[in-house]
């Protein structure tokens, strides 16, 4: 993960200074590419651990056109719910109350949290992120009225024209962008892409936003999966994951963070196991997934920006 490294010392380096929507602040640059060749191993950070099973799951949730944490809290897995939390507190008139990231705030997302998990009704009206990946993915909404499933359509065109240049998928839903005040945030993956040369399928996603320190391992890590569970069910072998970024920064809450990450030396990638005998992208399971080999530096905790 040499790339990786390489670009968290040039934004260090030479990252500008920016004020941002969150209020926090960034230093970063514009447009960047990283690629990962999928043969040499899984591309998942090694200097420092991640949220693994938090990193499957999210991409089920995606396959499966959802877009409500109720599915990801009740298994344990949190790392959307603050979106879904701040809309309660501002529709309720809560925010002055509990100050974000307050000790107070931090016990009311707890109590929020548990509530999503037993009451499914509180859950249907709070739970709901808007038009995020899964809806984008699964069920596009054309102008002619009609929901396209755009997996299932590059599913479709890697087995028929394998060869074509229109084999991709995009999260960029301007109407939903304009029209939808509660989406959270308007999606940063904007389109991904996928090829197949000699056999070999592979990837690039183009990314508007990239939050470095703790977005983009996550983001290496899910489409590089996604793309080796569509190479099998496809019958291709897994290529390279090319990864374009845009605004590419680091929250200047995330630099000493970023610092310690950087002081460390890469181990070995580990290798991904994937369930041969499921033959379908939306039968896949969490069990069907395996990484093994993994042995990373200690996590490096860091607050997320909202």
């Amino acid at each position: 993960m040499k790339q990786y490294l390489d670009l968290l010392r040039l934004i260090l380096e030479k990252g500008v200074k920016k004020e941002d929507r969150t209020g926090v602040g960034t230093i970063g640059i514009f447009g960047h590419q990283m690629r990962f060749d999928l043969s040499e191993g899984f591309p998942l950070l090694t200097t420092k651990k991640l949220f693994t099973r938090g990193i499957i799951h999210e991409l089920l949730w995606f396959l499966q056109g959802d877009t409500n944490i109720k599915y990801l809290v009740d298994r344990d897995v949190h790392i959307w719910d603050e979106w879904p939390f701040e809309d309660y507190l501002q529709a309720e008139k809560l925010t002055v109350q509990f100050p974000r990231y307050s000790e107070a705030w931090l016990a009311k997302k707890k109590e929020f949290i548990e509530r999503i998990k037993a009451d499914a009704a509180f859950a249907e009206k709070w739970g709901r992120l808007g038009p995020v990946y899964g809806k984008q993915w699964r069920r596009w909404e054309g102008a002619d009225g009609k929901t396209y499933d755009q997996l299932s359509m590059v599913l479709d065109q890697l087995r028929k024209t394998p060869n074509s240049r229109r084999i991709l998928v995009s999260a960029w839903n301007v109407a939903d962008v304009a029209s939808h005040a509660k989406m959270a945030p308007p999606l940063c993956h904007t389109l991904f892409q996928f090829n197949v040369a000699d056999g070999k399928l592979s990837c690039q996603l183009y990314q508007r936003s990239a939050d470095v320190f703790l977005g983009v391992p996550f983001n290496i890590a899910s489409y590089s999966l996604l793309t080796c569970m569509i190479a099998q069910v496809t019958g291709l072998q897994p290529g390279e994951f090319i990864h374009v970024t845009g605004d590419t920064h680091l929250y200047l809450n995330h630099l000493d963070q970023a610092r310690e990450q950087f002081s460390r030396e890469p181990r070995a990638l580990p290798r991904l196991k994937l369930n041969p005998a499921v033959q379908d992208l939306f039968a896949f399971r969490f069990e069907d997934i395996e990484i093994t080999g993994y042995d990373p530096h200690p996590a490096i905790k860091a607050p997320i920006a909202v």
